[in-house]
């Protein structure tokens, strides 16, 4: 059964999304970051370019030549993971076929709506019977 995380009280979202998968990749992990909304993949892919702020993610966008090979994709569906491992998802609703995913990442942030449909979401899971590991952020950073 798929593991689902939920990570929140995020400052970025977009920036929480790319240290997750930068430390999924570094686990050997293949991550899919599922973001529907065009603004926001090519606002991912822009930060990946810049993460970690030494480094480089290699990512590419569903769809290219590389898809298959390289550790993290960002795709506006979630039929084209060319894997299983790891699903990140930055919609507002569940992702199709989050299932098929060994693990699913959550990132709420601290906005009033984006709250209200991360607790939809958690409500789906639970209702249908996954477990769900919360990961307070603001927690760990000590910044409660």
């Amino acid at each position: 059964m798929t593991r689902i995380d939920f990570y929140i009280d995020a400052d970025d979202r977009l920036r929480v999304a790319c240290r997750l998968a930068a430390k999924a990749v570094s686990q050997n992990l293949r991550v899919l970051v599922y973001a529907p909304d065009g603004d926001t993949a090519a606002a991912v892919d822009k930060l990946m370019w810049t993460t970690p702020a030494i480094g480089f993610l290699p990512h590419v966008v569903a769809g290219h030549r590389l898809t298959a090979e390289t550790p993290v994709v960002i795709a506006r569906g979630a039929e084209d993971a060319p894997h299983d491992e790891v699903l990140v998802n930055l919609a507002a609703e569940w992702p199709p076929a989050f299932a098929r995913f060994q693990r699913l990442v959550e990132i709420v942030s601290r906005d009033e709506d984006d709250k209200r449909a991360a607790r939809g979401r958690y409500r789906f899971y639970r209702d249908r019977g996954y477990q769900i590991h919360t990961h307070n952020l603001a927690a760990a950073a000590g910044t409660n």
